[in-house]
């Protein structure tokens, strides 16, 4: 994660837009309540969207902008009992993770009927696989074509 370190003070700047755009669209058809995980959370964008939400990230770095609860963690390894969280997003960040390991985790740390919502980078070279293993795990009621993004809601 050492990229993302480096380029932490002009995150927003290079990705503010893109990211905000998504949240946007994640917004208007996710609802979530209770608490909420932000897995690959950078800057803390999303915290601008929802309430009561923990920003977890590898990056430091991107966490120190943030303003609201920040754990330092990665996906494969989600630093948190299990059954905590009533809602988990992830705004293009999952290509960046073994997915397989991911999925695992999210599953850990979610309570039952939790809801979900994730954005994967159509050209990370692995988006199809992802995609489908996301499909594979959890029930979607929403798969949005954008720009950029996969976008996948339950």
């Amino acid at each position: 994660m050492a990229y993302y370190d480096q380029i932490a003070e002009g995150y927003n700047e290079l990705h503010g837009e893109e990211q905000r755009k998504k949240l946007k669209i994640v917004k208007k058809h996710f609802k979530p309540k209770g608490l909420i995980l932000d897995i690959g959370a950078g800057t803390g964008i999303a915290e601008k969207y929802f309430d009561n939400i923990v920003m977890m990230d590898p990056s430091k770095e991107l966490l120190k902008k943030a303003k609201g609860k920040t754990v330092v963690g990665k996906a494969e390894k989600i630093p948190f009992p299990d059954k905590t969280f009533d809602a988990i997003i992830s705004i293009t960040a999952l290509h960046h993770t073994d997915i397989d390991k991911a999925i695992k985790e999210i599953k850990r740390v979610s309570k039952e009927n939790c809801i979900y919502a994730f954005t994967i980078l159509k050209k990370a070279k692995n988006h199809d696989k992802i995609v489908e293993e996301l499909k594979k795990n959890f029930k979607f009621s929403k798969e949005i074509n954008e720009e950029k993004d996969t976008i996948l809601i339950s």
